[in-house]
């Protein structure tokens, strides 16, 4: 599959869940595993991204993400949802099926 750049893949019908990380952030560390189950529960039904801030400082500053873990949920370009904190896996499934 063609490398698809994180503009495009928002713009799509399919939801994408993006994590906004740090490495320094020990609730984003938590986060690691709980989306791998996520992902595993979802299967095709939604992308699972995850961005980090320092690295995406203007991406970061361009959706005013000011905590991490923050997690928002694209579709056809636009931010439906989104929370700052740690999160279940089945709580994000559930999120996700939501805007499917």
């Amino acid at each position: 599959m063609p490398e698809v750049s994180f503009s495009e893949l928002i713009k799509g019908n399919k939801p994408v869940l993006v994590d906004f990380f740090a490495e320094w952030c020990g609730p984003c560390k938590m986060m690691k595993p709980i989306l791998e189950e996520l992902k595993q529960k979802i299967g095709e039904e939604a992308h699972v991204l995850k961005v980090d801030v320092d690295r995406n400082q203007p991406l970061a500053a361009a959706l005013n993400i000011r905590s991490v873990p923050t997690l928002a949920i694209f579709k056809n370009g636009h931010i439906v949802w989104r929370k700052s904190g740690v999160m279940d896996a089945d709580q994000l499934a559930g999120i996700i099926q939501q805007y499917k």
